[in-house]
C-alpha cells in the first residue's frame, strides 16, 4: 500500500509528538514537584502544632467526637425524613375538628376534638394560664431554639437522682410536634423525628404560633383537646375567664392527663395544681405573694360523672367522623353536629350489666374487664362498651384490642360450608384428627362418632370444623369471614377454625350482624346524620354511606340461623335466653381461659361480648356461657324492651298455640311459654328478672360460680402437642 505521506511530512509529525511527550513529561513532573513542596510545607506546618501529653489525649477525643457526631448526626437526619413527608400535608387542618354528638333522639351526649384554632386568640388566654404552660412544661421557651439543652440536661439530672422520671426534659415546640405528626410509642426513632420536626416548627413558625398550637392542641382529659375545651369542660366557662387556681390545674393536666384529670381523682389534681405553682414561683414568672391565694382556695371542677358521658363510644364515632372528614365528605367543615344511633338506655344498661357482673363474680372468677357492642343488624351501633372504667384507661377494647375468638369462631367454618353444599343435617364425622405433630381434642376427651352439623356446633366439638376446614380450605373460611364483616387480618394456622387468631369485640359484632340481616356485609357505624351549625346537612348515612352488599347466600344464612338458635336453646349458651325473643348464638373460650366470648343476635339485635384481663393472664375457667352470656341477657332484655320481635331472617314466627300452664318458677317453663305465646311479654320479663336476681344472690352467698340455668354439654377444648391443655372453645 502507498505511503500517503512524504519523508518531509513525517518527519514533522515526529516532531510534534515528541514535543508534546516531552511537555506531558515536563508539566507531570512539575506537578509532582510542586505537590511535593506543598506536602512538605504542611508537614512542616502540622509538626510545630505538634501535641502531647493531656493536650494529645483532648485533641484526639475531641477529633473522635467530631467525626461520630458528624456521623449521627447523618443518621438521625436520615430517620427522620420520613416524618418530614408529613409536613407537606394540611397539617393545620388535619385535628382541628369540632364535633359536637347527639343520640339517636337529638339529645347532647357530648364533644370531642378541638375547638378552632382562631376561636380564642393568645392574647385572649389569660396571662398565668400562658406562664403556668410554660412554667410547668417549658420555662425557657422563649430562650431555645426549639431543643432546650439546659432543660434536657436539668431533666436528666434529676430523673438521676430521683432514680426515676420526675422530669421530661422535651420542649413545648417538640411536644408539639409528637402532637402534630407523631404517635406516643417511646422509641429512639420516634425521638429523633421529633426533635427534627421541633426544629422544622422553629423555623417555620413563630414562638407565639408555637404556644397557641399547643394550647390547643394537648389532650387534657376527658375527650378534650386544647385549653379552651378542657376550660369548658371542667369549670363550664371559657378560657379566657380562668382563674389563676384553674389555670394550674389545667397545665397540671398536660404531663399526665387521665392520672390528675380533676373529675376522677379531685385530690391528685389539686396536688399537682401544687406543684404548677411551685413551678412559677421558681421559674421567676411569679411571686409566692401572688401564688398565696391559689393555694389556699384550690379549684373545684363542675361535677362530670362518669355515667354522663359514653366516652368509648364518642372515641369511635369520632375517628369514624375524622375519616369521612379527611375523605372531604364534610365540604372542608370543621365544626359539625353529629346525630349518632346511641340509644341511651341500652348504653346505661351495658355498662350497669359489664360493670355488676365484674363486681359480683369477678373476683371468684379472675377477671377485670370487659367490652360489649351492641348493634343493629345493619350496622347501626347502639351502645359500646371499651372498658370498665374510661376513667382508669381509654384503652377502648371493644375496638382496638384483638384477642382470641375461641369456639365463637367456628360460626365462620360452618357458614363457609353452608355456602358449599353442606346442610345442617349433613353428617361429620367427629373423631381423632392429626395434623403434624397436633390433635385437637374435645372437652370430654371423647368423640361422639358420626353427627350431625347441628350437633356439632351446639356441643361445640372441635375436631369437626377442623376437619371443615381442612375440606373447604381455611383460605375460604378467611374469606367468609371478610364477606360478613371481619376487617381484622386473619392469620391461617392449622388451628385457625377453632379461633387463635386474633379479632376485635367489633368484628365479632359486624360478623354475626351478617346473618341477623339476611345476608348483607354489615359495616358498623355511629354517625346517622352531620350538619354544620348553621343546620345544613352535609352527610346523611342513608344517602351517603354505601349500600349493603349481598356477600352470603340467604339459604346459607337460613341454615345457619338454624343452629345457632339450637345453641343458645339446647346448647353452650342458654343463660343468653331472652324470654319472648327467638335468640341466636355462640360461646367462645380461648386458650388458658384467657377471653371468654357470647356473640348473639336476634332479628333486631347483635350483641357482642367479651371478658378477659388486659394482661392476658388466664381467668379462673371462665366460660362463654357463663358472664358473657349474662350480660348478653341482661343487655338485651333492656334493647328488646318495648319492641316487637322481628323473626330472624331463615326461620318461620313462633307459633302462638295457648293453653299449656307454667308448672312452676323454672326458667325453661318461662322461656317457652314465653316464646311460643302461652304468657305475656312483660310477665315473662318480670319473672325471668325475677329468677335471675334469685340465682345470682344465692349464688354470691353461696360464693360458688354461677350455675348454669339448665343442663348445658360443656364447651369445648384443645388439648394437643401446640396447645397444651389449653382451653379453646
Amino acid at each position: 500500500m502507498r505511503n500517503p505521506f512524504s519523508g518531509e511530512q513525517l518527519a514533522k509529525i515526529k516532531k510534534a509528538l515528541l514535543s508534546a511527550d516531552s511537555a506531558v513529561d515536563s508539566g507531570v513532573y512539575a506537578l509532582g514537584s510542586s505537590f511535593s513542596e506543598v506536602w512538605s510545607r504542611f508537614v512542616g506546618f502540622s509538626q510545630d502544632l505538634r501535641v502531647r501529653t493531656w493536650q494529645r489525649a483532648l485533641s484526639e477525643i475531641s477529633s473522635e467526637c467530631l467525626t461520630w457526631g458528624a456521623i449521627g448526626a447523618v443518621g438521625m437526619l436520615a430517620l427522620a425524613q420520613p416524618a418530614f413527608q408529613a409536613t407537606k400535608e394540611d397539617w393545620r387542618k388535619r385535628v382541628d375538628l369540632a364535633v359536637t354528638f347527639q343520640d339517636r333522639t337529638g339529645v347532647e351526649i357530648g364533644r370531642r376534638g378541638i375547638l378552632q384554632t382562631d376561636a380564642v386568640s393568645l392574647t385572649d388566654i389569660p396571662d398565668h394560664m400562658r406562664k403556668a404552660a410554660m412554667a410547668i412544661e417549658d420555662r425557657r421557651f422563649y430562650q431555645h431554639f426549639g431543643i432546650d439543652v439546659l432543660g434536657t440536661f436539668r431533666a436528666v439530672v434529676e430523673n438521676a437522682r430521683a432514680n426515676t422520671v420526675v422530669q421530661g426534659g422535651s420542649s413545648l415546640s417538640q411536644q408539639l410536634a409528637k402532637n402534630l405528626f407523631l404517635s406516643n410509642e417511646r422509641t429512639l426513632e420516634r425521638k429523633v423525628k421529633e426533635a427534627f420536626l421541633a426544629l422544622w416548627l422553629e423555623t417555620n413558625l413563630s414562638k407565639d404560633e408555637i404556644l397557641k398550637l399547643y394550647l390547643d392542641r394537648a389532650y387534657l382529659g376527658g375527650g378534650t383537646f386544647g385549653v379552651e375545651a378542657a376550660a369548658q369542660f371542667y369549670f363550664n366557662k371559657s378560657a379566657r375567664n380562668l382563674t389563676l387556681a384553674e389555670s394550674v390545674m389545667l397545665a397540671g393536666l398536660f404531663k399526665a392527663p387521665t392520672k390528675f384529670a380533676p373529675h376522677i381523682n379531685l385530690s391528685a389534681a389539686r396536688a399537682r395544681a401544687n406543684v404548677v405553682l411551685d413551678a412559677l414561683v421558681a421559674s421567676g414568672f411569679m411571686t409566692e405573694g401572688q401564688v398565696h391565694a391559689a393555694r389556699l382556695n384550690p379549684a373545684t371542677p363542675v361535677n362530670r360523672q362518669r355515667g354522663n358521658s359514653p366516652d368509648y363510644y364518642l372515641d369511635w364515632a369520632f375517628n369514624e367522623v375524622k375519616g369521612l372528614s379527611d375523605a372531604g365528605r364534610l365540604n372542608g367543615v370543621r365544626s359539625v353536629v353529629v346525630k349518632t344511633s346511641l340509644d341511651p338506655l341500652v348504653q346505661k344498661k351495658a355498662e350497669e350489666a359489664v360493670e355488676n357482673n365484674l363486681r359480683q363474680f369477678g373476683s371468684q372468677y379472675g377477671v377485670k374487664q370487659a367490652a360489649l357492642v351492641l348493634m343493629e343488624p345493619l350496622g347501626a351501633v347502639r351502645a359500646l362498651v371499651g372498658g370498665r372504667d374510661y376513667g382508669a384507661s381509654q384503652f377502648n377494647r371493644a375496638t382496638d384490642a384483638q384477642r382470641q375468638p375461641g369456639s365463637s369462631f367456628k360460626v365462620y367454618v360452618y357458614t363457609t360450608a353452608m355456602m358449599n353444599g353442606y346442610t345442617p343435617n349433613s353428617v361429620i364425622t367427629d373423631g381423632p384428627i392429626t395434623i403434624g405433630n397436633w390433635s385437637p381434642q374435645n372437652y370430654g376427651r371423647s368423640f361422639a362418632g358420626p353427627t350431625t352439623l347441628m350437633n356439632a356446633l351446639t356441643r361445640s366439638y372441635n375436631t369437626v370444623p377442623v376437619r371443615l376446614g381442612r375440606t373447604l380450605g381455611l383460605d375460604k373460611v378467611v374469606a367468609t369471614a371478610e364477606k360478613m364483616g371481619v376487617r381484622t387480618p386473619l392469620r391461617i394456622n392449622r388451628a385457625l377454625a377453632l379461633g387463635t387468631s386474633e379479632v376485635t369485640v367489633m368484628d365479632q359484632a359486624a360478623g354475626y350482624s351478617t346473618l341477623a340481616n339476611g345476608g348483607f356485609r354489615t359495616i358498623p357505624y355511629a354517625a346517622t346524620e352531620i350538619r354544620d351549625n348553621l343546620g345544613n346537612v352535609l352527610w346523611t348515612h342513608e344517602k351517603d354511606a354505601p349500600k349493603p352488599e349481598r356477600t352470603i347466600p340467604l339459604q346459607a344464612v337460613g341454615d345457619m340461623n338454624k343452629i345457632l338458635v339450637n345453641v343458645v336453646e339446647n346448647g353452650t349458651g342458654r343463660r343468653a335466653i331472652v324470654p319472648g325473643v327467638t335468640v341466636g348464638g355462640k360461646t367462645g373460650t380461648s386458650q388458658d381461659y384467657r377471653d371468654a366470648w357470647f356473640v348473639g343476635f336476634s332479628g333486631d339485635f347483635t350483641a357482642a361480648v367479651w371478658f378477659g384481663n388486659d394482661d392476658f393472664t388466664g381467668t379462673r375457667n371462665m366460660t362463654g356461657g357463663s358472664l358473657p352470656a349474662m350480660t348478653f341477657h341482661d343487655v338485651m332484655m333492656v334493647a328488646q324492651g318495648g319492641v316487637d320481635p322481628k323473626p330472624i331472617p331463615g326461620l318461620a314466627p313462633r307459633g302462638s298455640a295457648t293453653g299449656t300452664p307454667i308448672a312452676a318458677l323454672d326458667p325453661n317453663s318461662v322461656d317457652q311459654a314465653a316464646q311460643s305465646g302461652k304468657l305475656p311479654r312483660k310477665t315473662a320479663v318480670v319473672l325471668d328478672e325475677i329468677y335471675t336476681l334469685m340465682m345470682r344472690a344465692s349464688e354470691q352467698v353461696a360464693g360458688v360460680k354461677p350455675a348454669r340455668r339448665a343442663a348445658a354439654p360443656a364447651e369445648g377444648t384443645v388439648n394437643s402437642a401446640m396447645f397444651v391443655g389449653r382451653g379453646l372453645n
